[in-house]
């Protein structure tokens, strides 16, 4: 069961009359740039001289109170407990009581005290080493027991840090001063404490299969106990000042006695930017409660990392724990930090979808750490770029190291034993080995367009993020220019247009010229970017407007569909690039112009029968939605939402990815609110894909800072709508 807050999330459990949570934080990454947890946190409960009390073996009830964001367990003799999270410092707290005198054992849990070889099927964990020929080390913790208290933390060895690694394999050490390195001198950690707490010693164990050593803690016997972990993670230059803010958060974490009121008033104004409930009678009483009911538990997975120094990941985000239980006994005696897909790499593709829907649902301010990801690192990816190639913008690879290089097993090894991740020295000059993420750089163009997007919903100023959409733009221009110009001697074809090519429709359609998400992502962005006088000179951009080239069409079963691009020699993967005018760039669907080409693309435009599905990062469930096809849109959207197979049923995956799957639900998410309204121009369209046998309520956001609050019951539809800036017409179903 998730619990969170701030910045930080802990997995929640109760087994054999004990407690346990796995703890994690935004930003604890290693040197191997695995995203690690904070340690497993174990409470024993006592009484008398230390007979075991198990207050779970009676009248055991345990709750996600999501109303006030956190976990409550009831028992036997009066006991309760409960783990939240402060919401304005990343500190998580765990209260219990009773109406008996107990005691209780605090254990830290560590499993990373020595050195240790990651094994080829851990390194996924750590992804730029996937298939690497040499030999990673995983470097222990450091914990410092007291008498009454117990640090621990994790310091990167400088000698060891990815960074270096991929700058030496990626030819670029003669600007590796000039790169912002966000391994050097990274700590994380924080500190157990609690009233009365005493240090009785260490024990080892093993869970899952997992040695691990506890550092044990007892309290005085009493009705009432408090514990708090307070985590902190920092470049420090020194382990001292490290320490030092540590020490900071804890004074004020023990100052403040309104920390756990704070706490829920922020979960109650969170429920309140927005909400989907929905209801039905019958056969389809349960599936409605289902899907509103893991919308909502999904989103709250989003809140407990609202502020965090980075984007909650989409694979698992704070949330997965052993994977023994969840897929068996070929992850036996694997580590609970272990995922597919890294820790500290990020996946373009799937990042966006945890981030789209928030702007329907009014959570801006928890934008801001997906935006910072690509911010801050924008001189490093327009360096790579002018080493590599000369000219100006910035690259960013699909799947990124959180320091702007592409994945090292991207790259491709000069020896290893997976043939596509092998490099050759004839390969081709600054681009990736990998054959799915090659020559794919349109994610940077998406993320550009979410900025613009968050934009226009809030009319917050964007000014910090205007030179990294700018950049994204200029490497188009720069790169293609160059590429054709090496090819025909001009920097556009003879209509005047931008040659995409060599690229790549997303990672499916190989070898392709001008890719249709690519093309689609320039028009939206270039267009958007030329109504943006307070920013931009933008009669450069209407100029540059002119050169991008038109979306390519084709025919499809006697149909004019949208194609993926004007060519291509191979199809490898399974995403639908031809559908990306209609999301994420709104240049296709209700109330946009050729709204039926875009439909018969939907059902004639796929190549592959794999292209269609709606497990993981799928997205056709936002495409039916947006294209206003109401029982296409509830049928995909049921299998969506349907419980992840776990106990908890927002949990989903592992699907492509891992377990929980966070872009699963994200693009739920999407889906379920376009379902619900939509706007195009000065238009709203209530329920523009709802299905008459549900009735539905929501408050959803839209752009100019417009709030729509809606109600549809048998049919009849009540609505308000909010908004300083625009006189908003309204289109309700037929």
């Amino acid at each position: 069961m998730p619990v969170g807050g701030f910045d930080a999330g802990a997995n929640v459990w109760v087994e054999n009359g004990e407690l346990y949570f796995y703890l994690e934080q935004s930003g604890c990454f290693d040197e191997n740039n695995q995203a690690l947890k904070l340690g497993r946190f174990h409470f024993r409960f006592l009484k008398g001289s230390g007979e075991r009390f198990d207050p779970f073996s009676a009248d055991f009830r345990q709750e996600l109170d999501l109303e006030n964001g956190r976990v409550q367990l009831q028992g036997k003799d009066g006991f309760q407990a409960e783990i939240w999270f402060d919401v304005h410092r990343p500190v998580c707290h765990m209260d219990c009581q009773a109406a008996i005198p107990f005691s209780v054992e605090a254990i830290y849990e560590s499993w990373r005290t020595a050195e240790r070889e990651l094994p080829e099927l851990e390194r996924p964990a750590a992804m730029s080493y996937q298939g690497y020929p040499g030999r990673v080390i995983s470097y222990p913790d450091v914990i410092e027991a007291d008498e009454n208290q117990v640090v621990f933390y994790h310091r990167n060895r400088e000698d060891a840090l990815l960074f270096h690694f991929a700058m030496r394999q990626q030819g670029l050490e003669q600007v590796k001063e000039e790169f912002v390195n966000p391994q050097h001198n990274r700590t994380f950690g924080g500190v157990l404490c609690g009233s009365d707490m005493v240090y009785t010693g260490q024990e080892e164990g093993t869970y899952a299969d997992v040695p691990y050593t506890g550092w044990v803690y007892r309290t005085a016997e009493t009705e009432t106990h408090q514990f708090q972990i307070c985590m902190h993670t920092e470049q420090a230059e020194t382990l001292e000042e490290w320490r030092q803010h540590l020490e900071q958060t804890v004074k004020a974490a023990m100052d403040d006695p309104e920390a756990r009121e704070q706490a829920a008033d922020w979960w109650h104004q969170y429920w309140e930017r927005s909400y989907i409930e929905i209801t039905a009678e019958g056969e389809e009483q349960e599936t409605a409660y289902q899907v509103a009911r893991n919308y909502n538990l999904f989103r709250y997975m989003l809140g407990c990392n609202a502020y965090g120094e980075y984007p909650t990941k989409f694979n698992c985000g704070f949330f997965m724990t052993d994977m023994v239980y969840t897929l068996g006994d070929a992850f036996r005696g694997i580590t609970p930090d272990f995922r597919r897909w890294g820790g500290g790499s990020f996946t373009a593709q799937n990042q966006r979808l945890v981030y789209w829907p928030m702007l329907k649902s009014g959570d801006f301010d928890m934008m801001e750490p997906q935006f910072a990801y690509y911010n801050r690192l924008l001189k490093n990816a327009e360096l790579r770029t002018k080493v590599y190639w000369g000219h100006d913008g910035c690259s960013y690879a699909e799947q990124l190291e959180n320091f702007g290089l592409p994945v090292a097993l991207c790259w491709g090894f000069e020896k290893t034993p997976v043939d596509h991740y092998l490099r050759r020295p004839s390969f081709e000059h600054g681009e990736l080995r990998c054959p799915w993420i090659r020559y794919e750089y349109s994610q940077q163009l998406e993320f550009a367009f979410m900025i613009l997007q968050y934009h226009a919903y809030t009319g917050e100023d964007i000014a910090a993020y205007i030179p990294f959409i700018e950049s994204c733009v200029t490497f188009y221009f720069a790169h293609y220019t160059m590429r054709n110009r090496e090819n025909t001697l001009t920097p556009y074809d003879a209509n005047g247009k931008l040659v995409i090519y060599p690229s790549t429709a997303l990672e499916t359609y190989k070898n392709a010229t001008n890719p249709t998400d690519a093309v689609s992502a320039l028009q939206a962005v270039v267009s958007r970017l030329a109504e943006l006088p307070q920013y931009v000179d933008t009669r450069k951009y209407r100029e540059l407007y002119q050169h991008i080239p038109e979306i390519p069409l084709r025919e499809r079963e006697g149909k004019q569909c949208i194609a993926p691009a004007d060519c291509w020699t191979q199809i490898i993967n399974y995403e639908i690039p031809q559908l990306y005018p209609v999301f994420p760039y709104e240049q296709f669907g209700i109330g946009h112009d050729r709204l039926q080409l875009a439909i018969d693309t939907y059902w004639h435009g796929v190549d592959t029968e794999e292209q269609r599905h709606h497990e993981g990062w799928h997205q056709d469930n936002i495409f039916a939605a947006r294209l206003g096809l109401t029982e296409e849109a509830k049928r995909l959207t049921v299998l969506k939402f349907q419980d992840g197979g776990q106990r908890f049923p927002a949990f989903w995956g592992p699907g492509y990815d891992w377990a929980p799957d966070h872009n699963w639900g994200g693009s739920a998410m999407i889906g379920l609110q376009d379902m619900l309204v939509q706007s195009a121009g000065d238009t709203v369209y209530l329920f523009p894909a709802w299905p008459k046998e549900w009735n539905g309520r929501f408050k959803l956001h839209l752009p100019q800072n417009t709030v729509v609050e809606a109600e549809m019951t048998n049919g009849k539809i009540n609505y308000e709508i909010y908004s300083p800036y625009i006189k908003w017409q309204v289109v309700l179903p037929k």
